[in-house]
């Protein structure tokens, strides 16, 4: 530890108090400021990496169903400077790592792509888990894929849309890619990852290969898995004993996994992850937004899974502000009692220590300097727990420093490395030259969405 006065150092929120003027050994003197709060950065543990966000290229909020089909609006850009966005969008708000979940769905571009990514984060100087996109089954619709559509559109809609149905290369061929991707940029800061997309959207071959590569390179997965409740029931017309319990019978089911949203998942099942060691990523935020429910965190927080925090392209404002993320799950699963079903150390502990896990990165070296003062401004105490504090208040613009792997890569609230507005305006002035091309699709994608609806209103 080394000296500063005036700053507080908090080094496990919610189980210790913080550290008056005693500070890690590896944070550089310059990057902090009287009235600062040091503490370990949080991590977002599912992503989508929109450098253009969803609602800004007429993605509107839907249940995730019929908002999926307004993706085909999102601008072609390049991979790199929309990456470079993206994540400077987080590491201003004090996030040191982030999973990436890929949206490439063209294999022989995968390599390139996810390289051109892998160079953005270095250069904000974020960790990245790069989870490579898998999937061969049911396009467009559950049970049964574009030909379920069918008959919802008109003829003149069937014949724009059909050749955009999706074409997906041999499983072979896409472990290859991932594997690939992994030799090339094998770096501590990197972490690849086999990324099935989902199992209702992978036939029983794609997940029992991947179950067997994942043990056979020890490398980890990366999956979404029962976001929504039309999820929940295809999955269990397709798996009579349960798709968990399936996944546990091929041997997908290890410590090496991570599953995103779990929403819709039974208490048995989150027994049978907690068993085997599996960690769930919830997205508060997503869930609500896409009308998929609301994750059982107080339930995992008494008998597991451990569980993370990510805020998978679509935070509560809109604004990529993971604090904000922690607040929503604070106030959401607070319960009724007189005592918290949901604290602000099993919150903290998800963003630091499991979102680590999930990134297989190491935990709590990376830290964020925040603007304390600010926050306490009008406080009549000083002896309020920080924790406490951080939860009612806190934002991304309170964080004022970054240090990543004894790296400053923020200071006084800017990124060192990358000039941020700079990029923006670069990648939007990309976007805006699509625009001719999402104008042409544009009544198609909004004709997929009304079939879509029209589709699950009838199954279900």
């Amino acid at each position: 530890m080394t000296q500063s006065p005036g700053i507080r150092f908090l080094p496990r929120p919610g189980h210790e108090p913080a550290l008056h003027d005693r500070l890690p050994a590896r944070v550089p003197a310059e990057a902090l400021r009287p009235g600062a709060l040091l503490m370990p950065a949080p991590v977002n543990a599912h992503d989508h990496g929109y450098g253009i966000r969803t609602l800004d290229f007429g993605c509107v909020d839907d249940a995730l169903e019929v908002w999926i089909p307004s993706l085909r609006l999102r601008p072609r850009t390049d991979p790199y400077l929309e990456a470079l966005v993206a994540f400077s969008r987080l590491a201003l708000t004090g996030i040191g790592a982030t999973m990436h979940c890929h949206n490439s769905l063209n294999v022989d571009r995968l390599v390139e792509e996810a390289g051109a990514v892998i160079r953005a984060a270095s250069e904000v100087g974020i960790r990245l888990a790069l989870s490579c996109p898998l999937l061969d089954f049911d396009p467009w619709a559950y049970d049964g894929g574009p030909q379920r559509l069918r008959r919802f559109l008109s003829t003149e809609d069937w014949s724009v849309l059909a050749p955009s149905v999706p074409r997906y290369a041999p499983i072979a061929r896409q472990i290859e890619a991932v594997l690939q991707v992994a030799a090339e940029n094998d770096n501590p800061m990197i972490d690849v990852q086999f990324g099935p997309i989902g199992p209702q959207w992978c036939s029983n071959r794609l997940l029992e290969t991947i179950a067997e590569v994942s043990a056979l390179h020890s490398r980890r997965i990366h999956m979404h898995l029962l976001e929504s409740p039309r999820q929940r029931r295809w999955l269990d017309r397709r798996f009579p004993q349960g798709v968990v319990r399936y996944l546990d019978e091929i041997g997908f089911l290890s410590p090496r996994l991570a599953v995103a949203h779990g929403v819709q998942l039974h208490e048995d099942e989150l027994d049978l992850l907690a068993e085997r060691g599996v960690q769930l990523v919830s997205n508060p935020s997503a869930n609500l937004r896409l009308r998929s429910g609301v994750a059982p965190l107080p339930t995992m927080t008494r008998k597991g899974p451990e569980f993370a925090i990510g805020l998978d392209g679509t935070g509560f404002d809109d604004d990529q502000d993971l604090w904000r993320e922690l607040r929503l799950a604070y106030l959401l699963h607070g319960g009724r009692e007189v005592t918290r079903s949901l604290t602000a150390a099993d919150l903290f502990d998800a963003a630091i220590w499991t979102g680590a896990k999930v990134l297989n990165m190491p935990a709590a070296e990376d830290y964020v300097v925040i603007d304390y003062a600010a926050l306490i401004a009008d406080s009549l105490f000083d002896d309020v727990d920080e924790t406490e504090v951080l939860m009612a208040r806190m934002s991304g613009a309170h964080a004022k420093g970054l240090i990543v792997a004894g790296r400053e890569i923020m200071r006084d609230g800017q990124l060192i490395h990358i000039e941020f507005e700079a990029a923006r305006r670069e990648l939007l002035e990309q976007a805006r030259g699509d625009l001719p091309r999402l104008q042409a699709e544009r009544a198609s994608a909004l004709a997929l969405a009304r079939a879509t609806r029209d589709f699950y209103t009838e199954w279900e």
